[in-house]
């Protein structure tokens, strides 16, 4: 839960209210990120938590922004 908190914070840091962000615990491990219901990382499918920044670099773009 901390990185997924940690991720939270770095995406409205990096993004403000651009981003809506919703982080509901599990007892699975399944973390996902999802813009517009299209999934865009999924811990299940990689086989690890993204890096710092990724999932900044996978939705700034969408946004119309740059990635870091």
């Amino acid at each position: 839960m901390p990185q997924a908190t940690g991720l939270v914070a770095e995406l409205q840091a990096r993004f403000g209210d651009k981003v809506e962000c919703k982080v509901h615990r599990g007892d699975r491990g399944v973390f996902d990120v999802l813009v517009d219901g299209q999934r865009i990382f999924s811990k299940d499918e990689l086989g690890r938590f993204p890096k710092r920044g990724e999932v900044v670099d996978l939705i700034a773009p969408r946004l119309g922004g740059k990635s870091r």
